[in-house]
């Protein structure tokens, strides 16, 4: 076999798991999506509604159009860092695959680079999970 085939092939076999990491970052992207979403809808129910309330219920209005702010802002990040770590995931494959062609030896780069998309999607998640304890907490404020 063509040894520049081999690195090739062995190249591919390396590249299959970034990719179902890719999978894995998108799912969680739709998800930050879906919930911003909702977030944003919620945010146009309580303004509406703070157009139309009681002095007396302005207050709570629009500390919950501040939550709101702050939980979009958090869910904005999280999706930043989210797609980061997917551009970076990309340079991975795309570093294994010129390293390869080029016959250049790019570990230390792309294991670099690697790292950096680890660290991308662990402040996305950190940034998600804070979010989640941001609405669940203010549910249950609600709730008393």
């Amino acid at each position: 076999m063509n040894p520049n085939l081999t690195d090739i092939s062995h190249v591919i076999q390396l590249a299959v798991a970034p990719v179902f990491l890719l999978t894995a970052i998108a799912t969680l992207i739709n998800a930050l999506n879906t919930r911003l979403g909702r977030i944003v809808d919620r945010r146009r129910v309580v303004q509406e509604r703070l157009q139309t309330c009681e002095p007396a219920d302005a207050e709570a209005a629009a500390t919950e159009i501040g939550n709101l702010h702050r939980r979009t802002r958090l869910i904005y990040y999280a999706i930043f860092c989210a797609v980061l770590s997917a551009l970076l995931v990309c340079l991975v494959v795309a570093g294994a695959f010129l390293g390869a062609l080029l016959g250049i030896d790019l570990a230390r780069s792309v294991a670099t680079v690697f790292i950096g998309a680890m660290l991308a999607m662990i402040s996305g998640l950190s940034l998600f999970l804070r979010e989640v304890y941001l609405a669940v907490r203010t549910a249950a404020h609600h709730r008393h």
